[in-house]
């Protein structure tokens, strides 16, 4: 007798359910697709004990007629397909036809299902893939489908899964997901008669990111947008005896094969930070999907504006032509292939940064934004001068407003020698053009009790276009800029904004090919580890477009002849040295332009003004008209922010005035 024998039907679905069926939340994914695929437009989940115990689907959608209903569970029986080419133009979630019979294998499964051609109902019980009973039932219209003891016949699996609590939260991840990509539907999500998610239908994507997550959340955003870019394919090219023909129809105007990408949205501030990719959602044509190439996208995006280790929240929607997609690569229907995948990652990456460039959104300097930040470590940042500082010294008592040390470590400073140190005054203020007065001017209107009506109040500035109105008024340990605006108070942090400034004239001399150099009096001779040979070999090229001149000088050594000017003589080992070290580690993987970044961003940052550097008022001002000149003036190339913002109405809050 032969080793080889077709497994079971009842072994196979299980196998397959291994692939479709991860937890509680894949079940919960297939089904509400298929509720979507319905036309539902209200849907109600139900689960208990994260979905271990119960998990019950409520649609109105059409339903299905009772023939239908039971081939909706026998293998790769799909409504949704016809022909192998129709794989290639997929428009709805679900076309594989494995969701029902892997769930029903694994569990204890009743489906309850009307279409509207039909005067009664069917009811089917499956428990383990064994169909108990198929009879007719008095139901409304729609399907009602409940799963109960998910894995009670596969151990192995059910051992594997998390607590409760863990899968009730993936569960209601995945039902949030969905009511952000369809807000003209109704959703309801409950766990054990508690409500955890009850949305309405609205008119705007807007609206529907207010009911899940709040003002809060909201205030913190920036739309996308509705943004479209085309993908023009050249026509094939023909042989010389078609050449007449294919003359004729360029004169007639036939256009070249043309598909358009479109992206909506919104995506957080630079200053919003999560530890995490739990706050990124991306739908491709209306489905969920983890994609490396998108989020690749979105983290190039954000490249030079928020530190590595952090990570923003994106609520991103891809549309495009059905053909353009591949989205069966995937037994779970999570992972899409894009057929033009470079051109699908610049577009996003291009559209999120040109956004990101125009909004120049400013953080604000709330007590609850400290509280905030309270609860989160800091991320570790790249080379730090107050960093550096606080490793070696203790932290005074002394802070900006009181913040714990342990939310943000960069604003706890000690004193230099001598006194405390206190706000500094000192500087001249600086002439202001006359004019009219701007539109954001406190109101000195007073009520009976002395406090300021709303009305009174200005709306807080958000944007960072507000810098070049500031007027600085001083320092604070030589260290940070204090400067009064339209609206409320700004502190800067002089070292990376000078960063930022810098960054940008270095990356434009270099796109320009006008980088400007000094020449060493005597060589800089650098010894290099076998690794950082290596990389000096990959990126000897950029250095010298960045401004570096260099040699091989031996075994593993290297010759300095030449270093941009904005360099000192004292840095030039050190910046170097870093440069080999971003090299080696997180850039050697990645593209050109994020090694050229990582260069010039080292070169800013070694030749900005450092801390404890006191500055007239002449200095502070240049430094804050040239930061609001700057294409991104939110945060410096490693992602630190530049300037807070604690607004006039903040500031009323604080002091009980409002």
């Amino acid at each position: 007798m032969g080793r080889i024998r077709i497994l079971p039907d009842q072994v196979a679905n299980k196998i397959a359910a291994g692939e479709v069926v991860e937890r509680p939340a894949s079940v919960v994914k297939e089904l509400l697709e298929n509720s979507l695929d319905a036309g539902a437009t209200e849907i109600r989940v139900d689960v208990e004990a994260g979905g271990r115990r119960l998990i019950r689907i409520v649609d109105d959608g059409c339903g299905m007629l009772r023939d239908d209903a039971l081939l909706a569970f026998e293998r790769h029986a799909t409504s949704k397909l016809r022909d192998v080419k129709d794989l290639l133009s997929i428009a709805t979630l679900g076309f594989r036809g494995e969701a029902l019979p892997s769930i029903a294998s694994v569990s204890r499964l009743l489906l309850e299902t009307r279409s509207a051609e039909e005067t009664t109902g069917t009811r089917i019980e499956i428990a383990g893939g064994k169909m108990l009973r198929c009879e007719e039932a008095a139901l409304g219209g729609g399907t009602v489908i409940t799963v109960r003891d998910l894995f009670y016949n596969v151990p192995a699996r059910r051992k594997f899964l998390r607590t409760e609590q863990t899968e009730l939260a993936h569960v209601a991840s995945l039902v949030t997901h969905y009511s952000l990509a369809h807000p003209d539907k109704t959703f309801l999500l409950t766990s054990a008669a508690s409500e955890l998610l009850h949305v309405t239908p609205v008119a705007t994507l807007k609206e529907r990111v207010y009911q899940v997550f709040g003002s809060q959340v909201l205030e913190d955003l920036v739309e996308i947008g509705e943004r479209e870019k085309q993908l023009f394919i050249p026509a094939p090219s023909v042989p010389p005896s078609e050449a007449i023909a294919e003359y004729r129809r360029e004169e007639a105007g036939e256009q070249e094969p043309v598909h358009a990408f479109r992206i909506s949205g919104f995506f957080s501030r630079p200053q919003v930070q999560k530890a995490n990719r739990n706050s990124i959602f991306i739908f491709v044509n209306g489905r969920l999907i983890r994609d490396r190439l998108l989020l690749h996208a979105l983290s190039s995006a954000y490249h030079n504006l928020m530190p590595a280790s952090a990570y923003p929240f994106v609520l991103l929607f891809l549309e495009s032509d059905a053909e353009e997609v591949d989205v069966n690569v995937h037994p779970s229907k999570t992972e899409v292939r894009f057929r033009h995948g470079s051109f699908v990652h610049d577009f996003v990456r291009d559209t999120i940064r040109e956004r990101l460039m125009e909004s120049r959104p400013a953080p604000s300097f709330s007590p609850s934004a400290r509280a905030a930040s309270a609860e989160q470590p800091a991320a570790r940042l790249p080379y730090s001068e107050f960093s550096q500082m606080l490793e070696n010294e203790a932290p005074t008592a002394v802070s900006v407003m009181e913040q714990p040390e342990a939310a943000l470590p960069e604003f706890s400073l000690r004193p230099a020698a001598g006194p405390v140190p206190r706000l500094d005054f000192s500087a001249p203020p600086l002439e202001v053009t006359p004019g009219p007065p701007p539109s954001g001017k406190l109101s000195r209107r007073l009520d009976a009790h002395g406090e300021f009506p709303a009305e009174a109040v200005p709306a807080p500035e958000v944007s960072l276009s507000a810098l070049s109105d500031l007027r600085p008024l001083g320092q604070i340990h030589e260290s940070f800029i204090i400067a009064a605006g339209r609206d409320g108070l700004w502190i800067i942090d002089q070292h990376v904004a000078h960063e930022r400034i810098l960054f940008e004239q270095v990356m434009k001399q270099r796109a320009a090919g006008r980088v400007e150099t000094q020449r060493l009096l005597l060589p800089l001779i650098l010894q290099l580890t076998p690794e950082q040979q290596i990389d000096y070999a990959r990126i000897a090229d950029e250095l010298h477009a960045s401004g570096f001149e260099t040699e091989p000088f031996g075994n593993r050594t290297i010759a300095v002849k030449a270093a941009p000017a904005a360099v000192s003589a004292a840095e030039l080992d050190k910046i170097l040295y870093e440069i080999l070290e971003v090299a080696e580690g997180e850039l050697r993987n990645a593209s050109l332009d994020d090694l050229r970044r990582g260069i010039c961003a080292s070169i800013a940052c070694r030749a900005a003004i450092k801390i404890n550097t006191r500055l007239d008022a002449a200095k502070m001002e240049w430094l804050l008209r040239a930061l609001s000149a700057t294409d991104c003036p939110m945060s410096c190339p490693h992602g630190r922010p530049i300037a807070l913002h604690y607004s006039t109405r903040e500031v009323l809050k604080a002091f009980h005035r409002i």
